[in-house]
């Protein structure tokens, strides 16, 4: 059971306490008695909750990045903020569309839950929309007979184990992104076609990322997208300090 489907739980119970206390329980305190504890608590609850799990649920929802697969552009450590509303309103908990607004574009960094296993959000940048014929052969992309630009950019000097490897900017029409090539690592390739109403995603650190190369990931489906990363606001490793420098650093 995940935070919001916690608050979700907590904030309907205060609701339905602060309920029936308006129609029910209040009348029996003619006397002048004070209100019971929990409805005092129900009281103070209800209206934070529900601000914030307005908030976490339609615009606005912050995650932690816990691995190096999007890396350079995002360090394990990093707490970013995620916009919900790119991509259409959604239920919580059912994650059920009720307002569409824009479409995923290629390049979008995006959080989206597992397609298999333990339900956890991924995050990874999207390659491939619905109906693209997608290769990758030795790191190099080619989107339905079109090779992505791929362009060295030095080495990666920052530490987090991965000091030395490749760079290279990576080009999808008009938008450009760094992504790193780690050294002693597998490649591994891929070649299919996006089904419909679904997305292939990748990771930044290509030779270093579970993503829709592989079958525990694979195509992800519409309904799974969480929403767009837009800025770190935080960065955080611990046992360490905090690396200012990071905040507000917008995610391209």
């Amino acid at each position: 059971m995940d935070l919001t489907a916690i608050m979700l739980i907590v904030c309907v119970v205060s609701g339905v306490l602060l309920l029936l206390d308006a129609y029910v329980l209040k009348r029996r305190r003619s006397d002048g008695r004070p209100e019971p504890y929990l409805v005092d608590l129900a009281r103070t609850l209800f209206p934070v909750l529900l601000i914030v799990l307005v908030f976490r649920s339609f615009l606005f929802e912050p995650f932690r990045i816990p691995s190096a697969s999007m890396m350079p552009g995002l360090v394990d450590g990093d707490f970013i903020l995620v916009n919900k509303f790119n991509y259409g309103l959604r239920l919580p908990l059912l994650n059920t569309k009720i307002l569409p607004t824009w479409s995923p574009q290629r390049g979008d960094v995006i959080v989206f839950r597992s397609t298999s296993g333990p339900p956890i959000n991924l995050i990874k940048r999207l390659v491939g929309l619905p109906g693209d014929h997608i290769v990758v052969r030795d790191n190099h992309v080619t989107i339905n007979g079109v090779p992505a630009a791929l362009a060295p950019d030095g080495q990666y000097t920052d530490g987090y184990g991965f000091s030395g490897a490749e760079l290279a900017k990576e080009s999808f029409g008009n938008r450009q992104h760094v992504i790193m090539l780690a050294q002693n690592r597998y490649a591994a390739d891929f070649d299919g076609v996006v089904p419909a109403g679904h997305y292939f995603f990748m990771g930044d650190n290509r030779n270093d990322s579970e993503d829709s190369r592989f079958a525990q990931v694979g195509f992800v489906p519409d309904d799974h997208l969480v929403g767009h990363a837009i800025r770190i606001w935080m960065n955080w490793k611990i046992p360490g300090w905090p690396r200012l420098g990071r905040i507000g650093t917008p995610i391209r």
